[in-house]
């Protein structure tokens, strides 16, 4: 594992590269040519299904003139990915399903239009497990994503890609999604930054479904910086979303950098779990302690049902991803089979030949708790759990500012080593939390691990108090040293 080491604190966020444009040090098109080369370089981790090389040249070059006219937008010189289950007009795509194989979106998300329209520059869309579901990236069609400190090792999932191509510098962030923590699961086994908003926060528009009152778009950064200004631009109502809130939208890129004394609350059954890795556990301790040193409040408190977080948000979830891939039949787009004689072979080979077995194994279990005679036992008994842990959670949020967790119970794991269902969805034990009660979070790099890979806490804020959230990841990122090949 050759590589150089860096300082999550000492990287050149968006506002140091727009001084290098100012004073002709650089340019967006040479930016993006050195992202380009790298890309090339590292394409065996597998972070792209597809790099839009020529388009990214174009608007560099016209990004470059408007700021030579004083005409460019705040996210001039900022190049980012894109997960491939984020539709972007005039490109394919898929979610990386062979289901849609070959799709073409008609339209560009909310969040993503909202970037374009301050000149972010997308430099390609990025690998992911099947339809978001998996937390590994070892379920897609185009083959496994790497670590990039690693090879044998899984980047997390599902948004692995992403993560990848921010830490091994493909690109300076990534726009991702999180549903159960696809967004901060791999940044915790990357070393980014990974932030999910409130839910509601950043319009799903255009965001391929997987469980729709889970999903939320995320950032996968180097620079807190940077994901506060990448939220504050995608963040706000969108007509298109009707659960995309009217709160109104902070200057997150503003009014994280106030300096204040925190409230956090620390989830004792999260410390004392079995299979929380020790030394991820005594990173936690040495922050309480430095936390408690400095001045701030740091108490221990309980939320009950921590051990049915992970069976609730699975029959939740799967229930939701029954009812919408119910669309995806191949019959008005994507894979039809060559076999069908009949619309019933139609869309059962359709589906068979085209969804992965992870995809088809959670199908299945959402319409199985859905069904009748199962729905109260299964179904409507997560809801009220899920009730529960919102009405809990949201108690301890009224004294503290914050909740602190692992974001992981461990570091990268080698790819095949977790090849049961129920194993790796334990492995979402911690990150569940904040997508059943639609709270923001967010994943803050915390150092290395005696192995070599990045170990990564976990902040949760009360809802729409993303500054503060902010602000905690920020105070809490300077001096991390991290290894990336």
């Amino acid at each position: 594992m050759s590589g150089f080491f860096y300082s999550i604190a000492m990287q050149n966020s968006l506002s140091q590269i727009q001084q290098q444009l100012q004073s002709g040090k650089t340019s967006c098109r040479k930016l993006v040519e050195d992202f380009l080369n790298v890309i090339e370089q590292k394409k065996h981790l597998n972070a792209f299904v597809k790099v839009f090389d020529k388009e990214a040249l174009q608007n560099a070059e016209r990004v470059d003139s408007m700021i030579s006219k004083g005409e460019a937008g705040r996210l001039a010189g900022m190049i980012i990915s894109i997960k491939d289950n984020i539709c972007y007009k005039g490109h394919q795509q898929g979610a990386c399903s062979k289901l849609l194989e070959g799709f073409e979106s008609l339209y560009t998300a909310t969040a993503i239009e909202r970037l374009l329209a301050e000149d972010v520059i997308i430099i390609g869309s990025c690998n992911a497990d099947e339809f978001g579901m998996g937390g590994s990236n070892e379920h897609s069609p185009y083959g496994n994503v790497h670590h990039p400190m690693d090879f044998d090792k899984v980047p997390g999932g599902s948004s692995g890609g992403s993560a990848v191509s921010v830490a091994a510098r493909m690109c300076h962030a990534a726009i991702g999604s999180d549903t159960g923590g696809s967004v901060r699961q791999p940044s915790a086994f990357c070393g980014t930054i990974g932030l999910k908003p409130t839910y509601g926060r950043i319009s799903r528009y255009g965001l391929i479904a997987f469980a729709s009152s889970f999903d939320q778009i995320g950032v996968i950064s180097n620079t807190v910086e940077d994901a506060a200004l990448l939220l504050e631009i995608m963040s706000g109502y969108d007509a298109n979303d009707s659960s995309s809130s009217q709160q109104e939208v902070e200057t997150y890129s503003q009014s994280f950098r106030k300096e204040k004394k925190f409230k956090v609350a620390v989830i004792k059954e999260c410390l004392e779990a079995k299979g929380l890795d020790d030394e991820i556990k005594n990173k936690i301790e040495e922050q309480i302690n430095r936390l408690q040193l400095q001045g701030h409040v740091v108490e221990m408190v309980s939320l009950s049902l921590l051990d049915k977080m992970v069976a609730a948000y699975y029959i939740l979830t799967t229930a939701e991803a029954s009812s919408n891939l119910s669309r995806f039949t191949g019959v008005l787009y994507g894979k039809q089979s060559k076999a069908t004689n009949d619309l019933e072979s139609a869309f059962t080979l359709s589906r068979t030949e085209g969804l992965g077995t992870e995809v088809k194994r959670r199908i299945m279990l959402g319409t199985f708790v859905l069904s009748e005679g199962y729905y109260d036992t299964y179904y409507g008994k997560a809801q009220k759990i899920r009730r529960i842990i919102q009405e809990s959670t949201n108690k301890i949020l009224e004294k503290y500012d914050l909740l602190l967790l692992p974001t992981t119970p461990g570091t990268a794991f080698n790819i095949g080593a977790i090849n049961h269902p129920v194993k790796m969805y334990l492995e979402d034990i911690f990150t569940v939390l904040a997508n059943l009660t639609g709270l923001p979070s967010v994943n803050i790099p915390a150092g290395t691990h005696t192995n070599g890979l990045p170990i990564g806490v976990q902040a949760i804020a009360k809802k729409f108090d993303e500054v503060t959230l902010l602000q905690f990841a920020q105070y809490n990122t300077a001096n991390v040293n991290l290894k990336i090949s």
